[in-house]
């Protein structure tokens, strides 16, 4: 990748177990399509009730910069009052950004 990963946390502490599976995420796909130039991740989720820390489920955005085009992935759940796992919602988005990946090298002819 040309530029280093952006990852950033918006409504939920920092973690380094996270941030490493996201890297491990990225590093499949850079497998799948070496040219990768950007990809920026962003996780965010607001606090439903503060005194339980009951948490909406994870709102993620991953935007993979290819060579003149960008491909954009953002798994917002439809229901929110459900508590998820972050892993669970970070395979589901990057499961989906792959599947974009692989469409767009099938129609870009790359």
């Amino acid at each position: 990748m040309q530029i280093p990963a952006q990852i950033t946390f918006h409504g939920i502490d920092h973690s380094d177990a996270v941030e490493k599976r996201i890297h491990e995420k990225i590093f499949k796909l850079e497998r799948i399509y070496r040219n990768i130039i950007r990809c920026r991740v962003k996780i965010e989720t607001q606090h439903q009730n503060t005194n339980k820390l009951h948490h909406k489920p994870f709102h993620i955005t991953i935007n993979v910069t290819v060579p003149g085009y960008e491909l954009i992935v953002n798994r917002d759940p439809k229901e929110p009052h459900i508590n998820e796992n972050i892993n669970i919602a970070l395979r589901e988005a990057f499961d989906n950004m792959e599947q974009k990946l692989k469409d767009w090298i099938n129609t870009s002819n790359v």
